[in-house]
């Protein structure tokens, strides 16, 4: 791979345009305040210990709205849309929070039946009733878990609703994380039933087009209704704008997307996974990595991306969406990349 310069960043390229997989994208010249904040060899070393992970397809990394690395290591392009996986439930929460700045949802604590309409089968057990969407946001509904072992039925059933409301119970609404997408396919459910128009089309209307970022169609259920909080897909670089927008407070290229106040709410701890022992709010894991507390969202496979208010970056990740990444196999070799090499990297000089 060929090295270059120029006055303020040391990196490896291939190409400057298009994304292409095995190419290094400096898309433009960090700010002088921007690079202070840098240890190019350190970043550069990140780099190369990236491109060693095999199942790692990209890398992004911005400070202060800088591009300082966008690396496509194999796989498809910075540009092309990908299958995120479970960082579907990062931006369908977002979608959710949207709704309730334009008063279509009235805020977390309403209850849930009542807004799915003829969508909700009848005869349910009585403490569905006591669900809200910030249950369903923060994965405390009850309801049985759909993600895991459960996936695979409950994917083949005839009606995702229906299933995900009438199977038993696991537990009282609010009182443990359980992860499953059906809580999420709920809220995609919800702001169909409330608005009148598909996920898809908010999805792009509210996110993809202010980030000038394409959001193509994804499965639906049975019903119609598109997949929440699985299976979105979204370029490398719009995923980046989507960070560099919650960075900035829910502002991105001077339009407000989310307010600040519903960002802050997705950002306070509500749970904690019974898998990582993270702390999650709406859409968003949290933890601290070396010292400094990180932002993320996390998808099958390797689909990451990382929010750092206190070092003013964002990291985009993206892997081969068809292998698995537990904490101790793959995602745990995403995290250490983050801790041990990236974030060294980054300073506040």
């Amino acid at each position: 791979m060929k090295v270059w310069n120029n006055s303020r960043i040391r990196i490896g390229r291939r190409a400057l345009i298009g994304g292409l997989a095995g190419s290094l994208i400096l898309p433009y010249a960090p700010q002088k305040a921007a690079t202070q904040w840098v240890d190019r060899k350190r970043l550069s070393d990140a780099s190369t210990a990236a491109s060693n992970i095999k199942q790692l397809n990209s890398l992004s990394i911005s400070v202060r709205n800088e591009v300082h690395l966008a690396a496509a290591y194999r796989g498809p392009g910075l540009n092309t849309p990908v299958n995120v996986k479970s960082v579907s439930k990062t931006l369908m929460a977002t979608l959710v929070l949207i709704a309730m700045d334009k008063g279509i949802l009235s805020g977390p604590s309403q209850p849930m039946l009542p807004l799915l309409g003829e969508l909700a089968p009848k005869g349910l057990d009585p403490r569905v009733n006591d669900i809200t969407l910030d249950h369903l946001l923060s994965m405390r509904s009850g309801l049985v878990r759909t993600s895991g072992p459960n996936y695979g039925t409950w994917v083949n059933s005839s009606d995702w609703i229906s299933y995900v409301l009438t199977e038993p119970a696991t537990s009282r609404p609010g009182t443990q994380m359980s992860y499953s997408t059906g809580d999420y396919h709920l809220l995609s459910a919800i702001l169909t039933s409330v608005t009148g128009r598909s996920t898809h089309e908010l999805a792009q209307a509210w996110i993809g087009e202010p980030l000038d970022t394409p959001l193509p169609e994804w499965n639906r259920d049975p019903q119609g209704i598109f997949m929440g909080g699985n299976n979105m897909a979204i370029s490398p670089n719009g995923l980046r704008r989507f960070g560099e927008m919650a960075l900035a407070g829910g502002v991105f290229g001077g339009k407000r997307i989310v307010s600040e106040e519903k960002l802050r709410a997705a950002w306070t701890p509500r749970a904690r996974s019974p898998f990582s022992g993270h702390q999650y709010g709406y859409g968003w894991f949290q933890t601290l990595m070396s010292g400094v507390r990180v932002y993320y969202g996390r998808g099958y496979g390797g689909q990451m991306i990382y929010v750092i208010p206190q070092r003013e970056t964002v990291v985009i990740m993206t892997s081969d969406a068809t292998q698995p990444a537990r904490s101790s196999g793959h995602g745990g070799v995403l995290n250490r990349l983050m801790a041990d090499s990236i974030l060294p990297a980054i300073s506040r000089a």
